[in-house]
């Protein structure tokens, strides 16, 4: 019999646990699935970086630790986990994200609040410029970036997409030099991972180079954004407004000056969730996957730190 650690906080197996006892069974895998077993006797732990387990030395049997979220930040760099560490590639939590990025980028587009907020008897007849005219930059091309480039691009959006490697997608202009997406991008998407190297991505220089009253979005990590710059910019006009879902302190503190920006907009961590339906599917087929002596799916490159 298979032993599965779940390793989450409580109120996570509740949610789970149905999910995932019905999908080993529907794949057939005779499972042990608990919150609590010998370290000795794990075969794989299914994980959400904010649990107590930190250290990973007594779980000398474990085969691969699954993760829940699809960041892994908080994690890779601990020096005990030396087992094989998979991310969350789930497919709802793609479909959630390019929801809430394509929503946002529209409503900026079309300036919609102008239209939602106006005291009534306001008519204001401006049109919007249509998508064709304006370039969107989506920095990061990972799973989620690049189901957000390409929706954008299929709406007609110029889509401007920045990867470390070189990649490929249809619809879309993308590049190796982050600053040649920057330039004139009439709204930025920041779904960079979060790594000492991507820190402050978006600094004063950059955002000087994009067209006056851009738009900036960011569904990624907080820390990719250098939070003074993005205010000076916002006071100045260069940035018209920041609708911002991640931050580096959560929950954002009440006295933090975004949440008195009459430019910013902010949502609660909300942009992608993991469904624990949807999630349950993608840890049973790594582990199934595993169990048939077939490479697992969604592992973290150490050296790069995503």
């Amino acid at each position: 019999m298979i032993q599965v650690l779940f390793a989450a906080q409580a109120e996570k197996w509740e949610a789970y646990a149905p999910h995932l006892s019905a999908e080993f069974d529907a794949a057939g895998l005779s499972v042990s699935l608990s919150q609590a077993l010998p370290p000795d006797a794990v075969d794989y732990i299914i994980y959400a970086p904010n649990s107590d387990l930190q250290d990973f030395t007594p779980y000398t049997r474990c085969k691969a630790v699954l993760n829940l979220w699809a960041g892994v930040e908080t994690i890779v760099g601990n020096t005990t986990l030396t087992q094989p560490l998979c991310r969350m590639v789930d497919p709802a939590m793609t479909q959630g994200m390019v929801e809430w990025v394509t929503g946002h980028v529209l409503r900026h587009h079309l300036g919609m609040d102008a239209h939602i907020t106006a005291p009534a008897g306001t008519w204001q007849p401006a049109a919007p410029p249509v998508a064709w005219d304006q370039k969107i930059a989506v920095l990061g091309l990972g799973q989620l970036g690049s189901a957000c480039a390409q929706s954008l691009a299929r709406l007609g959006f110029d889509v401007h997409g920045y990867a470390r490697s070189p990649k490929t997608l249809e619809g879309v202009t993308c590049h190796t030099d982050i600053d040649a997406a920057f330039d004139q991008a009439d709204g930025v998407v920041l779904l960079l991972p979060n790594t000492p190297l991507t820190q402050n991505t978006l600094n004063s220089e950059r955002l000087a180079r994009v067209a006056r009253g851009a738009f900036v979005l960011n569904p990624g990590r907080g820390p990719l954004i250098d939070d003074a710059a993005l205010l000076a910019a916002l006071d100045s006009g260069q940035v018209g407004h920041a609708t911002l879902d991640t931050f580096r302190v959560e929950p954002l503190p009440a006295d933090d000056p975004y949440w008195h920006h009459p430019n910013v907009t902010i949502t609660p961590h909300i942009a992608s969730e993991t469904r624990p339906k949807w999630a349950s599917k993608v840890i049973v087929e790594n582990v199934a996957r595993y169990e048939a002596g077939l490479p697992l799916l969604h592992l973290v490159d150490r050296a790069k730190g995503y």
